[in-house]
């Protein structure tokens, strides 16, 4: 195998799509801070963020996909991953995945011990909650283990402020939010692929009206969470807009979704929440660095 064959394997095990949208906001997170708190901006700290976040984000992802090989071998969307095809083997990876947690911790209390703690945080809750315990045991996996989705802003605001505000809670709780509405969305599209592996997804044990009710409560909140902002933090009429309309999209297809309970309109909501974390946080950052807010 070539390094550039090699390198594209750890690459795809590592999941880059996700992890860089919790290193996007993990980073979004610090800029907000940097404002937020009156500091300066430091190139150094903003690098070693991102570093941090992307390590633990790509470790946690590694180390899950490494238990989860048996499953994931089960599963048409997922047999092609690089540990169950055998492109890289599971000893590999969980020695790559292992390392980059370490790492990601060390980074994250060269700025102070508040960073460190959420970034083991969300280790043990989605390696240790998620993987380990919850995913093929109970619905609650998303729930329960989705906390950790939420930790790269934490890890990104406490880094820089040394503390936690309530701007950086609700931030966090859109991202803690928003997955169960991606994940149950896509669930119900490839819900005989969850139920043959022997993973408890929402819609794969409870009946479709229950489940598209879930999602557009999950939806809803979601909504909520970005539009209300507002409670915590000055927010300027840009963000307001694209907050109403982003949000009045995501609930729109959420309502459609209970009621003809397809797998299109699933589908569709997937595709249209895997955008909606970027345009809220882009148009955060920019509502204190741009709008004046």
């Amino acid at each position: 195998m070539s390094v550039g064959q090699g390198l594209k394997n750890y690459w795809e095990l590592i999941k880059p799509k996700i992890v860089l949208l919790l290193v996007f906001t993990g980073i979004a997170a610090m800029l907000v801070a940097y404002r937020v708190e009156g500091l300066t901006p430091k190139p150094l700290q903003l690098v070693v963020g991102f570093a941090a976040i992307f390590l633990g984000s790509a470790g946690a992802e590694v180390l899950t996909n490494y238990h989860d090989r048996d499953i994931d071998g089960i599963m048409k969307r997922t047999k092609n991953r690089p540990i169950p095809s055998g492109r890289i083997s599971p000893r590999a990876a969980l020695a790559f995945g292992i390392v980059a947690s370490i790492l990601s911790v060390v980074l994250a209390y060269w700025f102070n011990w508040l960073a460190a703690f959420f970034m083991l945080f969300g280790l043990v809750d989605n390696v240790g909650v998620y993987s380990l315990w919850l995913k093929r045991r109970s619905w609650l996996n998303i729930i329960l283990g989705g906390v950790s989705g939420g930790m790269p802003v934490l890890v990104g605001y406490a880094a820089v402020a040394g503390t936690i505000s309530w701007l950086a809670i609700f931030m966090c709780a859109m991202v803690v939010v928003w997955i169960p509405t991606h994940i149950w969305s896509l669930s119900i599209k490839l819900k005989d692929e969850y139920k043959e592996a022997g993973v408890p997804m929402l819609p794969v044990i409870v009946n479709e009206r229950l489940a598209t009710v879930c999602i557009a409560f999950t939806s809803a909140l979601l909504a909520v969470f970005s539009f209300a902002v507002f409670l915590v933090t000055s927010v300027s009429i840009p963000y307001i807009v694209v907050a109403s309309a982003a949000g009045a999209v995501i609930i729109g297809y959420s309502l459609k979704l209970t009621v003809d309970r397809t797998e299109k309109t699933a589908w569709t909501l997937f595709k249209l929440s895997s955008p909606y974390l970027t345009v809220i946080f882009t148009v955060l950052v920019l509502n204190f660095w741009l709008f004046g807010a």
